[in-house]
């Protein structure tokens, strides 16, 4: 067997690791920061109205759900770190593309190459990310995420800047697609170099997710339902059911983001304290109380302070979904990519969703499905429960992600 083994993985090896993968995890957030930012500027650019760009933006997530599967063939085919590197600069580079495309088909085209290296590399770093938080012995999954949410303001926020400043978004994300490119580059040399075993079978081209991954999925779909719909609908909540200004709206938005962001960097200590199980139940209550503030608000402030806690409850779910997919069976890519393609659909559904609801009654009953959501949370927590030493997982000697063996 090639590549880190566990008699060369020291201390201070590992720690660097971990580094690694959290500017790696850092440099993806970015590159959605950037693009966010300027999706105005696309739409005016390929001449769009609001009901095209929305069937452009669903491209993204139809790309990422139909290559995320490619992910652990490539990952057997080139090692862990070559092909981490290899799609991250993939996904890096596609930033240029949609601010390129001159009408609906080329920014569909775009919108689907930048989804599909968006989720492959996804794929990867997680499963880095689970890898290297196993050979710790500590959590460090939710922190990960939070350096991609930290990566996402950085970038939003340089974005902002440039849209201010009137700049032409294929300049910007020409310069922000080459500096993430070679920051990604850099980061990704220090993550773990994990090999197939040269006897170890390929896995398939396409595969279903495993059965493992289903139960774990359907956690991560009731979290990122609840933050795509508290992303994209709670400032008009705010504007629509409060009747309040739009500097107030957008502050929830913010306000829920930002939860978001504290509690992943702060998530891996109270993980460590309490388990997964424990600690998803926690925020499973959390968001549910937030749903029930938003839901029965009649002041803006109650209703923010619902949408902070429901940013709060969340945060750590679709970290700690990857984690336990990285062990719940013998092939860990396979089953990251399961659970990441079904998170990907729920964020793709849940903004539509909300919206028929909203249409058919009304954005209030939109959110206590949302609440509804939140609650499963507290109810299905148990199957994020790690399995017992011997039960699929790594054991003591073995070098590779669960079911490689040396």
């Amino acid at each position: 067997m090639t590549g880190d083994t566990n008699s060369t993985l020291s201390p201070a090896r590992l720690r660097h690791a971990r580094f690694a993968i959290a500017a790696v995890f850092c440099a993806h957030g970015a590159v959605t920061g950037s693009f966010a930012t300027r999706i105005p500027w696309i739409q005016e650019h390929a001449q769009l109205s609001a009901g095209t760009l929305g069937l452009a933006l669903a491209f993204p997530a139809l790309g990422a759900a139909l290559a995320m599967p490619l992910a652990g063939r490539i990952n057997h085919r080139f090692g862990a770190r070559a092909a981490l590197r290899g799609l991250l600069a993939l996904w890096t580079l596609s930033l240029i593309l949609p601010s390129l495309a001159p009408n609906l088909p080329t920014l569909c085209l775009a919108l689907f190459v930048y989804g599909a290296t968006a989720g492959m590399s996804d794929v990867a770093m997680n499963a880095l990310g689970v890898e290297t938080e196993n050979r710790l012995g500590r959590s460090i999954m939710s922190s990960l995420h939070g350096m991609w949410s930290v990566g996402a303001l950085l970038g939003s926020a340089a974005g902002t800047v440039a849209a201010h400043a009137g700049a032409d978004a294929r300049l910007h994300h020409l310069i922000a697609a080459l500096a993430l490119t070679a920051a990604g580059l850099v980061a990704a040399q220090g993550v773990l170099d994990l090999r197939s075993a040269p006897d170890a079978q390929a896995p398939p081209h396409f595969a279903l997710p495993p059965k493992s991954a289903l139960l774990i999925g359907a956690i991560g779909f009731a979290a990122v339902f609840a933050e795509g719909a508290s992303l994209d609908w709670s400032a008009v909540y705010l504007r629509d059911v409060l009747d309040t200004n739009a500097g107030v709206a957008a502050a929830s938005t913010t306000a829920f983001a930002l939860t978001m962001a504290v509690a992943r960097l702060a998530g891996d200590r109270v993980v460590d304290r309490f388990g997964p199980v424990r600690t998803v139940r926690a925020g499973g209550v959390l968001a549910t109380a937030g749903g029930v503030l938003v839901v029965t608000a009649g002041h803006p402030g109650t209703a923010m302070a619902g949408f902070a806690l429901l940013g709060l409850g969340i945060a750590v779910v679709v970290p700690l979904a990857f984690a336990a997919a990285g062990r719940s069976g013998p092939a860990p890519a396979q089953a990251i990519a399961g659970v990441a393609t079904i998170t990907y659909t729920s964020g793709l559904i849940a903004p539509s969703a909300i919206g028929a609801v909203a249409d058919a009654s009304s954005l209030v009953v939109s959110f206590g499905l949302v609440t509804l959501l939140a609650f499963a949370l507290v109810v299905g927590a148990s199957v994020l429960r790690p399995k017992p030493a011997g039960a699929g997982s790594r054991t003591a000697d073995q070098d590779e992600p669960a079911g490689i063996r040396p």
